[in-house]
């Protein structure tokens, strides 16, 4: 005999109709400014348009042009620099720090919120701060440096050598609070009896971290690789602010670099073509960190 379903009842369908209504702001977001942008850059990738004229179909050829680009070079070997440096001592001193305040000590949520209070902190204002600081003539970092006997200490910021370096400090400074609190999380879910088991085989402080400590935080460690490195190739605002992509060209990254593309020199195409470029390389450095993972992570 073919059973007959019940009707919906009407508290059902008027509890779907409000859970439909509350999801609806956040897909049309998503689809308005984020989804139909996406298509519509990498299809305007494989176009040439200066955001007034006719928009012409070129296939390949943006992707071509990139491989003789020297900006795009430039900015390219920038980028996997500033990611080099600022992505391993950031995660570095992240643990470092949440393993000293996940002890017992003195006021430890002041020294918590001390050390995340940067991450919060306005862009631009950073940005201000530490062009004071790295002030070649009247900044303090010079000051104590010519004190040492250092007659010629870096110029920082309005050096082609140390730009970079000098970004990558800001960057780091600015970023560690919120890997800290992650790294802290993560410590806070390890069992006491493995540090207790530890303990009675004679094991000592750096055995501990290397045997226990780093083991259990691997799927943190895993995150927060993908996420810094995301998040550096994505570095914009620290270096438009403290450097404008110089001196010269030593601070050029992707992100500028499509930023001066699409809306200085109004190459739309182009500029889509290297964003893309740009999402390829996070990609296969995803995907490996995910086979990876496999083989090192604690699941």
């Amino acid at each position: 005999m073919k059973q007959i379903s019940k009707p919906k009842s009407k508290v059902v369908r008027r509890n779907r109709l409000i859970a439909y209504t509350f999801l609806l702001p956040n897909i049309l977001g998503f689809l308005i400014f984020i989804l139909i942008p996406v298509i519509a850059s990498f299809v305007m990738s494989f176009t040439t348009w200066n955001g007034f004229g006719k928009i012409e179909f070129i296939g390949l050829e943006n992707y071509k042009n990139l491989f003789f680009d020297e900006n795009f070079r430039i900015s390219f070997i920038n980028s996997i620099l500033f990611t080099v440096i600022s992505v391993p001592i950031t995660l570095f001193l992240s643990v470092l720090i949440a393993i000293a305040l996940n002890k017992g000590i003195r006021f430890v949520k002041v020294f918590r919120t001390a050390v995340f209070l940067p991450y919060v902190t306005a862009t631009i204002a950073v940005a201000a701060v530490w062009q004071l600081i790295f002030n070649p003539s009247m900044g303090p970092i010079n000051g104590f440096l010519m004190t040492l006997g250092i007659d010629n200490p870096p110029g920082w910021l309005s050096s082609p050598s140390w730009a970079l370096v000098s970004v990558s400090i800001v960057y780091i400074w600015h970023s560690i609070g919120y890997y800290m609190i992650l790294f802290l999380a993560g410590l806070q879910g390890i069992p006491n009896y493995l540090y207790e088991a530890a303990d009675l085989d004679g094991a000592g402080a750096v055995s501990k971290f290397f045997n226990v400590t780093l083991p259990m935080l691997s799927p943190i460690v895993f995150f927060t690789t993908i996420i810094g490195v995301i998040n550096s190739f994505k570095v914009f605002d620290l270096i438009y602010i403290l450097t404008n992509g110089g001196p010269g060209r030593s601070t050029h990254v992707l992100v500028y670099d499509i930023y001066n593309t699409a809306f200085k020199q109004f190459e739309y195409g182009y500029a889509s073509s290297m964003a893309y470029v740009l999402f390829m390389l996070i990609l296969l450095f995803a995907f490996f960190q995910f086979k990876g993972q496999k083989k090192w992570g604690n699941e």
